[in-house]
């Protein structure tokens, strides 16, 4: 059973940074999937980028990413919500930041 069958991996944010561990290795067992993430890591990379790099589902790319995190293969940097609404200003950040992709 993994342990993110629970729901873990809704909790996991869709601009969540993610960055390969420097210790990674890669056993036999990985999935190209898997393989794919740790190569496109090496940068730092947020779960909705690497969900669309890989052309797989949200929450196939946020059971990967939990999967690789558990066995150490990967960082994962949740963002940190202020309590309270949205600001302005972050929207166009974010709004200006898409329509740079």
């Amino acid at each position: 059973m993994r342990p993110w069958q629970d729901g873990e991996p809704d909790d996991l944010a869709v601009e969540a940074l993610v960055s390969s561990a420097t210790s990674a290795q890669l056993g036999t067992t990985y999935t190209r999937e898997h393989r794919a993430i740790s190569e496109l890591c090496r940068r730092v990379r947020s779960v909705a980028e690497l969900s669309s790099l890989l052309a797989v589902p949200l929450g196939v790319t946020r059971a990967l990413v939990a999967d690789m995190e558990a066995d150490g293969l990967v960082r994962v940097y949740q963002p940190q919500l202020e309590a309270g609404p949205t600001g302005r200003g972050l929207l166009e950040r974010v709004l200006s930041g898409l329509r740079r992709l």
